[in-house]
């Protein structure tokens, strides 16, 4: 037992090393707990946000599980979603029997308004046609000839849960939207909040539209879907984006992106079909607000309202009064494309130094965006960006190149508890914390919260580690 502990000791510290470090990001084909989920669980979280849209899995029965129950943990909320079950048969002969056995069930027992069909890995490796079996489902007559699905290609091998999200997005809009015509534009602002796991953000996106008198639809809007009310009745199908806006989604007079690398296939097909559209980072931090301000009173051709500059004052009031617990600390950071935009942009601002960004999912096009961020700043100039890197190579650094803090999801918190650092929970999943998920991150509210949050985490571990000479009342 001794020479156990001894040996488990030694390893341990080797692990903090340079040398291990550079071992470990020598490595090339082993990926250690990657920052990112698969399409699949995109779709799902996408498919939720239509009025009446049951999420359907082509694929096994396990998928779903996991994909249902990492979003129950994290909204702690349960989530709508079925499967035509694949097994072993399936991966021979195909699963076209699965398919059409599992929609005929589904629309009799869920009596949904629209299905939204996406795969799995099983699927796609067997090279199933889901397009030519949903046209023989029709004929067989499992459900009705004008009944809408939708269809997504999501295969987990490849991209992430945001390449998901916007393939879902595409395959809805195609479904439901009518063509568009010239003579039938309607007058709405689509908002397309993306990959996006805070109810309280999109809440907050429709308050600040509603404020600036904007008509408006959120595409898609899962708020009340994963932030519904206990009122001793279960319903299957709370809020979404109503099917008749969805209808008119082709028609509309704008598409505004609140994220640029969550939906850029969605993007692009509007464009091709004469939509106009603009898109904007993730409105986190002072910066990424004013211009979402500016492209909804652009689009309006009204003023901002003067409650939106009030709410803004408020913002940069808090920041001043808070600017010298961030500034000249040093952060580390991991998650999605768009986020991480929208965090740096908040640190630039208050003074922060981001040291390690660790992007699992990143692309090309973001490695540029986030290099000419970080050059735009002198508080940017001592960050690398570590693109398709993982949490173990986020550990590593960790150890050998100490930050202040880390800023994350819960899957950072063994490296943060080996790095002796607080960690900040932000982004998605977040199963180990409640209600976070209630509060916007987004807006001039949300440069409060996240100034509240990284705040008050420095100010309690300068109490928890204060001599009783220096456990001060004032801080």
């Amino acid at each position: 037992m001794l020479l156990m502990k001894s040996c488990t000791k030694a390893t341990t510290a080797w692990l903090n090393t340079e040398e291990y470090k550079d071992l470990n990001f020598a490595r090339e084909k082993l990926v250690i707990n990657p920052a990112k989920a698969c399409q699949p669980l995109g779709a799902l979280l996408c498919a939720l946000g239509v009025e009446g849209c049951l999420p359907f899995t082509h694929g096994s029965q396990g998928c779903t599980a996991y994909f249902r129950s990492t979003l129950s943990r994290h909204f702690r909320e349960p989530v709508a979603s079925v499967s035509d079950s694949m097994t072993e048969d399936s991966a021979v002969f195909g699963g076209q029997t699965n398919l059409i056995e599992g929609l005929k069930n589904a629309h009799a027992l869920y009596k949904p308004k629209v299905i939204a069909i996406y795969t799995s890995c099983m699927a796609e490796v067997i090279g199933d046609d889901i397009k030519a079996y949903l046209g023989n489902a029709k004929q067989a007559d499992a459900i009705p000839q004008e009944f809408p699905v939708a269809l997504a290609n999501t295969p987990s091998f490849k991209g992430s849960h945001i390449t998901g999200y916007d393939t879902m997005l595409k395959g809805l809009i195609e479904c439901l939207a009518t063509p568009r015509q010239a003579d039938k534009i309607n007058d709405r602002l689509y908002v397309v909040p993306g990959f996006d796991t805070y109810t309280a953000n999109l809440r907050e996106y429709k308050r600040i539209l509603k404020l600036m008198k904007a008509p408006f639809t959120l595409l898609p809007d899962n708020s009340d879907v994963f932030d519904a009310p206990n009122l001793g009745t279960y319903q299957l199908y709370p809020g979404g984006t109503p099917l008749t806006e969805m209808n008119d989604a082709l028609n509309a007079a704008q598409y505004l992106f609140l994220q640029t690398f969550s939906s850029p296939t969605t993007s692009k097909y509007l464009d091709s079909l004469d939509v106009p559209v603009e898109t904007i980072s993730m409105p986190i931090g002072i910066a990424g607000m004013d211009k979402f301000v500016e492209s909804v009173a652009k689009f309006t051709g009204a003023d901002v309202p003067e409650e939106i500059s009030f709410e803004r004052g408020l913002a940069i009031d808090a920041m001043t009064d808070s600017h010298q617990y961030i500034h000249g600390k040093k952060f580390a950071l991991f998650g999605d494309p768009d986020l991480l935009i929208g965090l740096v942009t908040f640190l630039l601002e208050m003074g922060g130094l981001p040291v390690h960004i660790v992007c699992t999912n990143s692309t090309p096009t973001f490695k540029k965006a986030m290099e000419s961020l970080l050059a735009s700043s002198p508080y940017g100039q001592e960050a690398t960006l570590y693109a398709g890197k993982d949490l173990w190579h986020l550990r590593s650094l960790l150890v050998t190149e100490p930050v202040d803090m880390l800023l994350g999801d819960s899957h950072g918190k063994w490296a943060a508890r080996d790095a002796n650092i607080p960690l900040v929970r932000i982004g998605f999943p977040i199963t180990d914390r409640v209600n976070i998920h209630r509060s916007p991150i987004v807006g001039y509210t949300g440069v409060i919260n996240l100034i509240t949050m990284i705040v008050n985490t420095f100010l309690d571990e300068v109490d928890r580690n204060s001599t009783e000479a220096h456990f001060e009342m004032m801080r």
